[in-house]
């Protein structure tokens, strides 16, 4: 069968390396080292994506020095008893057909004092961009000391069976603090002229290939921001690129988006939805004689790969969240499976977002991220149990627990209340900027078929039904609802909005199903910090609508603030002309008027308004559990219908109680 990706699939030198195909997971921060040592949990991560046909993984990177310990989950920067360890994963990649690299880094002047509990060391010691921290401009001696720290790091990846590794110069990390006159303002022989600048790679590149031999890869990872080219710009960086390929220093180089200026871009949220890479990586091949050349940023397809790589763009591209997201994506699209990826939606809530809150990533909708070592992979084994299983309730939640019971052999059906499936989920992607979301409710709905899931639509169960449908084993999934009270977490002692009966109130799902119509004043009161309140704002605004947005919190969308959306969301609302009031609570809604306190300062505002939008914590929708107890079959609830909780939950909650059958 010709294959739809040509190109992608067509095979690559890279040093003493022949890589399969051109797909490579690239390096980001996984977070789940234990005690700085790789393990398990580690080990499963990096197998299945090998087990899933990467051509190359370039494992998360390894700080080089003590002053380089950015992060709790940062593996042992100086210790060589992670060898052996990591010598376990890279003896698994290597058995899946999948080469392995490292990532080194040092992010300099931008490092985090309560994780090294030492000095940030830059070239010049100007302000770090991570925090209000200063840094040490590193003597001649101190300089040394790090290239051979990097040095050390390239023997120990070398003696753990990596292929090779990856110096991180991207997002203003310490090497490319070397290159950019803006940071490197030192007037000795590592500072000045360009050649002088270039002295603290150069050695670096140098003395790992002395110390590691010729076959060992050695790549770098550089970015471009837009927003900040006084740091580096894509014309600095191929002169730089250029210069390093001419004296063949690097065997290839992997070109992303952002920076400590524009730190958002390097993981983008939804509001970023192009591709931003090609133009830049396409510039850097241009100058490159010898050095491959690898293009990311928002890369998440296999078509998107394809299009790069065929149009000469690049040599490989790298595909991360979209195999976090679905780790046998290249197998997928090699066998002209790739209707069956499990899209990548850009939500950042269990990737970014778990790695921002310290814990290791996971994915929203694939919760066997991070998981693999205990669940087995990503793919369910077939129970040795079949079972008749009905599932009730249409939204994320049963979707997936009816997907992965069928996918383990049990015969399933499905029964929503609701003359379409998504639930809440179907809701969320009507709001701007989320209608990722519906890639992900159409993959789910391509595979219940795929599967053989008969799917019930407009019929609402009660528990006598369930009991008459003669099945082995019920899921409820039956989500949760607008309680419409208006309850405030900034006003704890009050259940109720004042005056919250008094009409012309509604929800923000009242809003999106097109339930109700809102009058063309329109007070959005957002208890969450979300995107439910804050993406119904945005919606509400761009249709026209004059909008007041009220949130408890110090600044508008603080809850998005971990999954990196919540400036974007900021502008995006400011743009549209939304008033946002934050640090504030609604006291009083008389149907028609509300009045808004601002909470530091105790002033109280009364104005008119047509409608009351309130986004609020939904209540369980759990009559059907509840009149199922006792009923002698065996039930399991799931989802928003035990508790509401985001949509990861939902879909972790379906997954684990299907892999349970």
């Amino acid at each position: 069968m010709t294959s739809p990706y040509p190109h992608l699939f067509e095979p690559l030198s890279l040093r003493h390396l022949t890589l399969k195909n051109r797909i490579v997971f690239g390096a980001h921060t996984a977070n789940m080292s234990e005690e700085g040592i790789p393990g398990e949990r580690h080990l499963g991560y990096y197998r299945e994506r090998a087990r899933g046909g990467a051509g190359m993984i370039v494992v998360e990177p390894v700080p080089v020095h003590r002053t380089a310990v950015l992060t709790r989950g940062n593996f042992l920067h100086d210790d060589d008893v992670i060898i052996p360890h990591f010598r376990t994963i890279t003896d698994a990649v290597h058995d899946e057909g999948c080469a392995i690299i490292q990532q080194l880094y040092h992010v300099g002047a931008h490092g985090d004092w309560d994780s090294s509990f030492s000095e940030n060391w830059s070239p010049s010691g100007l302000p770090s961009m991570f925090n209000s921290d200063g840094s040490h401009a590193m003597t001649e001696a101190q300089i040394e000391e790090v290239i051979e720290a990097h040095v050390e790091a390239a023997r120990r990846a070398h003696e753990a069976g990596f292929d090779g590794i990856e110096i991180m110069a991207a997002y203003s990390a310490l090497m490319e603090q070397f290159w950019s006159r803006f940071t490197n303002r030192r007037d000795d022989r590592w500072g000045g002229s360009f050649e002088n600048r270039m002295r603290f790679s150069q050695e670096v590149y140098s003395r790992i290939r002395k110390t590691c031999g010729e076959d060992f890869v050695c790549g770098v990872a550089v970015s471009i921001d837009p927003g900040a080219e006084i740091v580096q710009s894509i014309e600095m960086l191929q002169e730089v690129v250029a210069w390093h390929d001419e004296r063949t220093l690097f065997d290839y180089v992997t070109i992303g988006r952002g920076s400590y200026w524009g730190f958002t871009k390097i993981i983008p949220p939804a509001f970023e939805q192009a591709m931003k890479g090609e133009e830049y990586v396409g510039r850097l091949k241009s100058v490159c004689r010898h050095a491959r050349v690898q293009c990311e940023a928002r890369v998440k397809t296999p078509e998107n790969g394809e299009r790069i790589v065929a149009a000469g763009m690049a040599d490989m591209v790298s595909i991360v969240r979209g195999q976090i997201a679905d780790p046998h994506l290249a197998n997928k699209a090699r066998d002209g499976r790739a209707g069956e990826i499990r899209p990548c939606i850009s939500c950042n809530q269990q990737c970014i977002g778990r790695r921002h809150r310290d814990y290791w990533i996971s994915c929203m909708v694939n919760p066997s991220t991070g998981r693999e070592f205990a669940w087995g992979g990503d793919v369910s084994g077939v129970s040795d149990d079949p079972r008749r299983v009905l599932v009730v309730g249409g939204g994320p939640a049963g979707m997936e627990a009816a997907r992965v019971a069928a996918e383990r052999g049990h015969g399933v059906r499905l029964v929503e209340a609701g003359d379409t499936l998504g639930g809440q989920w179907r809701l969320a992607a009507l709001q701007p900027r989320r209608n990722e979301i519906g890639d992900h409710l159409a993959w789910l709905e391509r595979e219940l078929e795929r599967l053989g899931v008969a799917v019930n639509l407009g019929i609402e169960m009660d528990a006598e039904m369930v009991r008459d449908m003669g099945v082995d084993t019920v899921i409820v999934a039956t989500g949760s609802r607008a309680p419409h009270a208006g309850y405030q977490r900034a006003l704890p002692e009050r259940d109720r909005l004042d005056g919250v009966e008094q009409g012309n109130v509604c929800s923000v799902g009242d809003v999106l199903s097109g339930a109700v119509t809102p009058g063309h004043r329109v007070l959005v009161l957002d208890d969450l910090g979300a995107w439910p309140g804050n993406g119904t704002a945005l919606a509400l605004a761009e249709a026209g609508r004059a909008v007041v947005l009220v949130a408890k919190d110090a600044y508008i969308a603080a809850s998005m603030g971990r999954t990196q959306s919540d400036k974007d969301i900021r502008k995006a609302l400011a743009k549209a002309g939304v008033d946002m009031r934050s640090s504030s609570a609604v006291m009083h809604w008389s149907g028609d008027a509300a009045t808004v306190r601002h909470l530091p300062t105790g002033v109280e505002q009364t104005q008119p308004f047509d409608t009351l939008v309130i986004a609020e914590t939904p209540v369980a929708n759990d009559g059907l559990l509840r009149g199922l107890e006792g009923s002698g079959l065996s039930v399991h609830a799931v989802g928003d219908c035990i508790a509401f909780h985001q949509a990861s939950g939902a879909i972790y909650d379906g997954r684990r109680i299907a892999m349970e059958l």
